[in-house]
């Protein structure tokens, strides 16, 4: 077994690649194109790793938002405030990503939940098993009372 750049620097062999590509050289040997493609997988996984991410944080600090009032801060809001700026970015850039917030949510509630409870000291019954904002208040300017 050949053991490539992809292995031992993986930033050469980008730089490579993409020459290789800018030059339309497809058919060459050195075209690493398996990798190329895990790699442009990769890329879309990470987007939706992020996307998953920023919707966790978000809930977890709404439920936080609504069922502990008095503790409401400036962290609190930056938090709900960056996610939801960071979650414009991701689907300006790749919209797409949009249809997928729907199912996202649905996958992310119970660990945000679990967390909010976790964080707040309040009983997991607190929080409601399904989650009772909508994809447009969770990524809107939405700020339960």
């Amino acid at each position: 077994m050949t053991i490539t750049a992809y292995e031992t620097d993986f930033y050469q062999w980008t730089q490579q690649q993409a020459a290789l590509m800018r030059q339309g050289e497809f058919n060459r040997v050195d075209l690493d194109i398996e990798n190329i493609a895990e790699e442009i997988e990769s890329m879309g996984r990470r987007d939706r790793y992020a996307l998953r991410s920023y919707l966790h944080n978000i809930l977890m600090h709404l439920l936080k938002w609504w069922y502990q009032p008095e503790r409401r801060g400036t962290s609190w809001r930056l938090s709900i405030k960056n996610g939801r700026h960071q979650i414009d970015i991701l689907v300006e850039d790749s919209p797409s990503l949009q249809g997928k917030i729907p199912d996202l949510v649905a996958k992310e509630y119970t660990q945000a939940r679990e967390n909010a409870a976790l964080e707040t000291g309040l009983s997991l019954a607190t929080f409601p098993e399904l989650c009772p904002f909508t994809v447009e208040q969770i990524t809107g300017d939405y700020w339960p009372d």
